[in-house]
């Protein structure tokens, strides 16, 4: 009997949290489940280091690739023909505010189940508006644990409508190497102390941030600097003070050579800190105030709990001087030391068991979801002005028009003009990606009722 599909899908955040979530739990899903990710994020071609399962690159709405509703359709169609090529049981989705395009999942394939993983510690913006409607749609929430969650105060909190898991990370202490190995493989002295620096750079402000925090490492003696990103501007401006031994190594995942590492410097982004302090790595950490994730609260937290240090973001003077404070090797021994004692980060594991048993139960009343369906694309609808309301009232047309008659299989006319790619070469997709022209990431294997369907999906989003 072959194991069921359960569909693992990410927004693309900042930074590589949604994904390596889903990489984790599709980790502990392959025992009894066929786990597939679907990923915006262009770190998916990353997903074979981490879980070594199928996946499929997304376009995501801020490539204007499309026009935002065509966008909405195109996503939830492609979501639509993978459930139906994999008789998928179960749609996850990893992001901060479920798309219609995923929420629209429900009106087309009612008896599958949606999960949305809703990580905690948001920031109080318009999304919490539309929280009940969401939650609503779902068969089941999921909340990754937080270290720090006893310091979130913000829309998700106080909310009976999900499940508390553990938090999740791609560390695992039983996989990962220990400080010789983890040197030897990324080339590191092994003599000399080593610091890790992931901090984001391009905008002035980010950068700004870098030449501080490197300033404070000049006072550690034989140090070696690892960053993941040449430490230079759009200019080509060299953002490292003179005096470091900086090494960029570009390896992937971290999570498993972080024994490696005498300290580290990062932002407070839930991968982070659910990685450096599950590892018991002393770490500085410098919230990103970007997204609609509180880092500087989970920072806080953090220092107020002594397990690592943190600093206000905006102070380049205070960040330098914390950095310094690492080089005190008694510092950094109490940090580890309290980092022993914080809970282990088996998340992962519960959700596979907690989809385990959502396998075998009824998905949510279909009535139930045509009513919050409307509801929701009336919020969406008179919320945006005029040219807003108008554009999104042909949409709400076009829907309901499609839940009464939905679209018949027809020959797809321009099908070469559409790009195709069939494959999980990290390299050749990422390039790919990156080169910014549209393309569409067929999963490997794919049935050629597939291929014509995605190339039809294609065509109505890219093609005038």
């Amino acid at each position: 009997m072959s194991k069921p599909t359960i569909i693992l899908a990410t927004s693309n955040g900042i930074g590589m949290g949604h994904l390596t979530r889903a990489s984790a739990v599709a980790s502990e899903l392959k025992d009894f489940a066929n786990p597939i990710i679907i990923s915006m994020a262009s770190g998916v071609v990353e997903v074979p280091k981490i879980a070594n399962v199928n996946f499929e690159y997304v376009p995501g709405r801020d490539r204007k690739w499309m026009g935002r509703f065509e966008w909405d359709k195109y996503l939830r169609d492609r979501i639509v023909a993978l459930i139906d090529e994999t008789d998928a049981k179960i749609v996850s989705f990893d992001g901060v505010v479920p798309y219609p395009g995923i929420i629209g999942i429900k009106s087309f394939r009612p008896k599958v189940k949606l999960v949305w993983v809703r990580r905690g510690f948001w920031q109080k913006t318009s999304q919490r508006y539309l929280l009940n409607l969401q939650s609503k749609m779902m068969d089941l929430i999921i909340t990754p644990g937080d270290f720090g969650q006893s310091y979130d105060k913000g829309p998700t909190v106080g909310r009976s409508d999900s499940t508390v898991v553990k938090p999740i990370s791609i560390y695992n202490r039983k996989t990962s190497l220990d400080k010789v190995a983890a040197r030897s493989l990324l080339g590191l002295d092994q003599t000399r102390p080593a610091v890790l620096v992931q901090l984001g750079i391009g905008e002035a402000d980010l950068n700004a941030k870098m030449t501080a925090a490197l300033k404070g490492l000049i006072s550690w003696p034989n140090l070696q600097v690892v960053l993941t990103k040449e430490p230079t501007d759009s200019a080509g401006e060299n953002l490292a003070p003179a005096g470091l031994d900086i090494k960029v190594i570009r390896h992937f995942p971290l999570a498993n050579v972080l024994s490696a590492f005498d300290a580290a410097i990062c932002a407070a982004g839930y991968n982070s800190v659910h990685e450096e302090l599950a590892a018991n790595i002393p770490t500085l950490f410098i919230p990103n105030v970007r997204g609609t994730d509180n880092q500087a609260e989970r920072a806080r937290w953090a220092a107020d709990n002594q397990v690592a240090l943190t600093v206000d973001q905006s102070k380049l003077d205070q960040i330098t001087i914390m950095v310094s404070k690492l080089t005190d090797s008694k510092v950094r021994q109490e940090l580890a030391k309290n980092c022993a004692n914080l809970p282990e980060v088996t998340g992962a594991a519960e959700v596979a068991n907690i989809f385990k048993d959502l396998l075998n139960k009824p998905a949510k009343d279909e009535n139930e979801i045509s009513k919050t369906l409307f509801k929701l694309k009336l919020q969406d609808i008179f919320g945006r002005g005029w040219r807003g309301t108008v554009y999104s009232g042909l949409q709400l047309l076009t829907i309901i028009y499609r839940m009464i008659r939905p679209h018949k299989e027809v020959k797809v006319a321009n099908t070469l003009e559409i790009k195709t790619y069939e494959g999980n070469e990290s390299e050749q997709l990422g390039k790919l990606i990156k080169s910014g022209n549209p393309f569409e990431h067929l999963l490997l294997g794919a049935s050629s009722a597939y291929k014509n369907r995605r190339i039809e999906i294609a065509s109505k989003a890219y093609l005038k």
